[in-house]
């Protein structure tokens, strides 16, 4: 009898383990459960005005470069401006030998007085016609060669810009290997930006750009554009802008590095941010996390222009949705979610 007892009580005490086990696992389940909701908050999906624009690099160029030389050989008597001068239109920058200047200067007023002297002869018809026009011909050609030398004796710019090149100095015998000087408009300046063939239709004249070069930080200019190339590069599939930039306090340079930005328009588009796209690694898939009816639901979709920290969603998104912004790194579809204000 006494052996019966002892049986019984160490099975009571078995089933009283066994309750108790099954009360810790039942609380572990209902833990467990509780954390399935996951706190989450979220961005309703909106549509907004999304700027087109694209970024493009490009090197600043004078406006214009003249080569200032003169037609012939002979010795540079006088140097006037040096590296680095501005100087205006018409300027003198350069003489030449003068001999033939002089020369040519005498055999004009002699063309001159001969002229006059026989018009006032033919006017008392002291002279035929034939002798008049015949002289009136001889002083137009010694004008002529007059003015061609003195344009190529004393040498003047024919634009108003910087000088950035002298290759002679004052006594070396021009030979014609390189100009004197070379004179480049830098007010404006010009740059020429290689624009994405599919982005042809979207660029009109006139249309005005903004620019940065890394030589000034942090200063921002702004242009035109004055000229839009007809042809496109087959092998670059790109065609020629040319954008046009006041520069009237001459900050730009020709040879600077410039990034040019370029505004097409704007588009309505679903935008959300940044912050609420998933990347799948090794692919190039770009998922979000909405929550439908409580849970959270995995959506792929195709991103679009980022700005201001957010992306464009071309597809895979309809205005309204309520796309997770904070939490979803470690959600997964089907979780049931729980909204924070």
């Amino acid at each position: 009898m006494k052996k019966i007892t002892i049986i019984s009580l160490a099975l009571l005490a078995m089933a009283g383990c066994a309750q108790k086990k099954t009360g810790s696992e039942a609380g572990q389940t209902g833990s467990t459960a509780a954390e399935a909701v996951q706190n989450v908050k979220v961005y309703a999906a909106v549509k907004e005005a999304v700027v087109l624009d694209g970024n493009y690099s490009a090197t600043v160029q004078a406006n214009a470069v003249n080569n200032i030389a003169p037609q012939s050989g002979g010795r540079i008597q006088k140097i006037n401006v040096e590296v680095g001068d501005f100087v205006s239109a018409g300027q003198v920058l350069a003489e030449m030998d003068r001999v033939q200047l002089d020369q040519a200067e005498l055999r004009l007023a002699n063309a001159e007085v001969e002229l006059r002297r026989l018009e006032q002869l033919y006017k008392e018809g002291g002279v035929a016609q034939s002798d008049y026009e015949s002289m009136e011909l001889s002083y137009k050609v010694s004008k002529s060669a007059y003015d061609n030398l003195l344009e190529n004796t004393i040498l003047r710019s024919p634009i108003s810009g910087v000088v950035t090149a002298r290759n002679y100095d004052r006594g070396d015998m021009y030979g014609m290997a390189s100009p004197i000087f070379t004179v480049q408009q830098i007010v404006p300046v010009k740059m020429l930006v290689g624009v994405s063939e599919s982005d042809y239709t979207r660029i009109g004249k006139g249309d005005k750009v903004t620019l940065t070069v890394d030589a000034l930080p942090g200063k921002n200019f702004s242009g035109t554009i004055r000229r839009i190339y007809p042809t496109i590069d087959p092998a670059t599939h790109t065609f020629n802008v040319e954008v046009s930039v006041p520069n009237s306090n001459r900050e730009l340079r020709p040879g600077m590095y410039a990034k040019v930005n370029l505004v097409f328009g704007q588009n309505f588009s679903i935008a959300i941010p940044d912050v609420a796209v998933v990347k799948l690694q090794g692919s190039g898939q770009r998922n979000v996390f909405v929550v439908e009816n409580g849970e959270a639901v995995e959506k792929p979709v195709v991103l679009g222009r980022h700005f201001d920290g957010k992306y464009e969603v071309l597809s895979g998104l309809e205005e309204g949705e309520l796309v997770v912004v904070k939490g979803q790194s470690t959600l997964r579809s089907g979780v049931k979610v729980s909204v924070l204000e």
